[in-house]
């Protein structure tokens, strides 16, 4: 068993990017904020299937050259080598969980 608070973790650029709850040994999963123009990144996993679920903005996701206009409760399950991206491409803080299985943390390629 592993209990942890959101308090007690941070993100990668102290308010906002990824912040990891859990990591392995068999999956990942966190919260990712964006401000205003951030994005995640385009990037692939040779390996690992990774789960978006959207809880608030409506930032634009890109699946493998893609777009969609995502809304708050959405969620997106993106296959091994489909290339990803998140922009936040308005206004608003967006705010989702992700889940990526298997937990490989090395299993990313950047575009």
């Amino acid at each position: 068993m592993e209990k942890t608070n959101e308090k007690e973790k941070s993100f990668r650029f102290s308010d906002s990017g990824p912040k990891y709850m859990f990591r392995g040994p068999r999956y990942e999963w966190g919260i990712i904020v964006f401000k205003p123009g951030q994005t995640l990144g385009k990037h692939y996993h040779n390996e690992v299937e990774e789960t978006f679920y959207f809880l608030q903005g409506k930032p634009q996701m890109l699946i493998d050259e893609k777009s969609f206009r995502v809304e708050p409760g959405d969620a997106f399950r993106i296959e091994a080598k489909e290339k990803h991206d998140i922009i936040n491409d308005t206004q608003e803080n967006m705010r989702a969980i992700f889940i990526k299985c298997p937990y490989l943390p090395e299993d990313k390629v950047s575009c």
